[in-house]
């Protein structure tokens, strides 16, 4: 299996951004894909690639890798969605002679833009609905939350595993805006170069400190969370901090931090069109692997009222109660 599997690396494309029921659009190239393997019916998977898929992977590269796919592991006998990675729909995927994870990216026009190959292997990391390590709020001062809660409408993440219970926060003025003036540049924006905190205890696992900060209104896709930190807390939860501003992070990886250390300023980093906060917890430190967890904070004010083991919503005002 080794030549197959050494192939399928490099098949390994070309989208890339920050889900869990099944979209109706991957289940059928999905189907379609099954169908035509089983078939040997190659030039039709071929004809299903979209334009950057069939340069990299040319009919007669296509042929090959399928046929001697096909070759070592057999037919499809069952195939099973599991979850969504980054753009990708992955099966668990029985063989006649093998257990693989397919995994298929499709774009706008149900095109594979990516298609992948790799042994199956089960999550078996603890999936907790919520935090354990008491957490208070990683900023001062007063945030808004732009996106928060579990329905799609509140907080457009729940479609993304890792991300599912993830928050976006800014600073709003009284009129509801987050910038000063026109907002054409990140220090127009309140939120640009405030400080940000560690909420609990913890060790820092990661940290990326050198992608430029964005122009307001530009994303930056080729490194989705831009400057981040994730800090592993001793209950095996991950804090994940994104979209800081670039070489203003204070901590190294390795380093233990404790509540309410300085760990940099807020940015505009990575896919994210203005200056602001992203934050989540999840399972693992492998966003591509991990399963989002709820976050409860401690104690803070929420619109004004004091609130104890609370989780945020769009549109809630929060600050820290002391």
């Amino acid at each position: 299996m080794k030549n197959i599997l050494t192939l399928l690396t490099a098949v390994m494309l070309i989208n890339s951004t920050f889900g869990q029921a099944e979209k109706p659009s991957y289940k059928a190239v999905a189907d379609s894909f099954e169908l035509n393997y089983n078939a040997g019916n190659f030039d039709a998977i071929y004809a299903k690639f979209s334009p950057e898929m069939q340069s990299s992977l040319p009919p007669d590269k296509t042929r090959e890798f399928l046929t001697g796919l096909q070759q070592q592991a057999g037919k499809i006998i069952a195939r099973t969605f599991v979850n969504y990675i980054q753009t990708y729909a992955s099966y668990k995927t029985t063989f006649e002679k093998a257990l693989f994870a397919v995994n298929i990216s499709v774009d706008n026009n149900s095109k594979i833009n990516g298609l992948f190959v790799k042994p199956f292997t089960e999550n078996n990391l603890p999936q907790p609905e919520r935090n354990e390590t008491p957490m208070a709020l990683p900023f001062k001062g007063e945030w808004t939350v732009i996106w928060g809660g579990d329905t799609k409408a509140l907080n457009y993440h729940v479609e993304h595993e890792a991300q599912k219970n993830a928050f976006d926060l800014v600073i709003t003025d009284a009129k509801g805006k987050s910038f000063k003036t026109d907002g054409s540049t990140n220090k127009d924006y309140y939120a640009f170069g405030q400080e940000l905190l560690a909420p609990c205890d913890g060790e820092v696992v990661l940290v990326v400190d050198g992608i430029k900060d964005n122009v307001p209104g530009t994303m930056n896709p080729v490194y989705v969370p831009g400057n981040s930190v994730i800090i592993k807390t001793a209950n095996n939860e991950y804090l994940f901090f994104a979209h800081f501003k670039q070489h203003s992070i204070k901590v190294l990886e390795g380093q233990k931090v404790v509540k309410g250390q300085f760990l940099g300023l807020c940015g505009n980093s990575g896919n994210s069109s203005e200056p602001h906060l992203h934050f989540h917890v999840q399972n693992a430190e492998d966003m591509n692997m991990a399963i989002g967890i709820k976050c409860y904070f401690d104690k803070i004010i929420v619109n004004g009222r004091v609130m104890t083991d609370y989780s945020p919503i769009q549109k809630d005002k929060i600050r820290r109660d002391k």
